[in-house]
């Protein structure tokens, strides 16, 4: 039996899906705009930039606002059935992203989705992975509060440790391309890694930025996670996963 001093500091990923791991921000804002349309309003990018990594019943309610005449169930329905039918088309995978979750899976480093859409959605998308990455799902109809509150993190992490009791937040990455799920991330304690997409995200140095997964190795998230053991309160730089090792301590968010 190995001692915890030579266990890999890396335990576990979290993956956010929508921007992170497919591209399927257009049919979100795609679905968005006929229904909006289909209700006589209209819908502007800056309202479909609003919901960007948001639950999809905060999107739901804004909907309403812009005169969708329907229950926030009805449109998380519409919604979710209408990106469900473009992803059985084609799936547009974010550069390096199945290339990160291969050698995650075949380093034994475990995994978890941790996003806002709906069980119905994530199933496809997994089911078009080669292989079972994940060893579960965190949806946005699992949870109570979605993004940016950290349950959904807080979630995942709680279950990693029903079968790893000695795991904890400092074992974890979490991967995210919006500013609601980075925020999630960030207030649940966990390492974080923003990839923005499509939309640009501010400076905080208590997350680490990559311009993309491409590229990036089980190593780079190791280091991160070495870095967050040996100096807790360190601050992430800002250029392409680079580390600033500072002793300002992590601002709450």
């Amino acid at each position: 039996m190995r001692s915890s001093a030579s266990r890999p500091l890396l335990k576990a990923a979290l993956w956010d899906m929508d921007g992170t791991i497919v591209d399927t921000e257009p049919y979100w804002i795609e679905a968005e705009r006929t229904l909006v349309e289909a209700h006589g309003g209209q819908w502007s990018h800056d309202q479909a930039m609003q919901l960007v990594g948001q639950s999809l019943v905060f999107s739901a309610g804004l909907l309403q606002e812009a005169g969708v005449a329907m229950e926030r169930r009805d449109i998380i329905d519409t919604l979710t059935g209408h990106v469900v039918s473009q992803v059985r088309k084609s799936v547009p995978w974010r550069p390096g992203a199945r290339e990160l979750l291969d050698e995650l899976y075949n380093a034994g480093v475990r995994c978890a989705l941790v996003t806002m859409s709906e069980a119905p959605l994530a199933r496809e998308i997994v089911a078009s992975l080669p292989a079972p990455y994940f060893d579960f799902l965190v949806t946005g109809d699992t949870v109570s509060q979605g993004k940016p509150h950290p349950e959904a993190y807080l979630k995942a992490v709680e279950l990693l440790q029903q079968q790893d009791p000695d795991l904890s937040h400092h074992h974890c990455v979490a991967l995210e391309d919006s500013a609601p799920g980075v925020a999630a991330a960030v207030a649940s304690g966990v390492v974080t890694v923003a990839i923005p997409h499509i939309v640009p995200l501010p400076h905080d140095p208590r997350r680490a930025t990559w311009d993309t997964l491409e590229g990036r190795t089980v190593a780079d998230l190791e280091e991160l996670v070495a870095l967050r053991h040996e100096f807790p309160d360190a601050t992430f730089g800002l250029d392409a996963g680079s580390v600033a090792r500072t002793t300002a301590s992590p601002v709450r968010g």
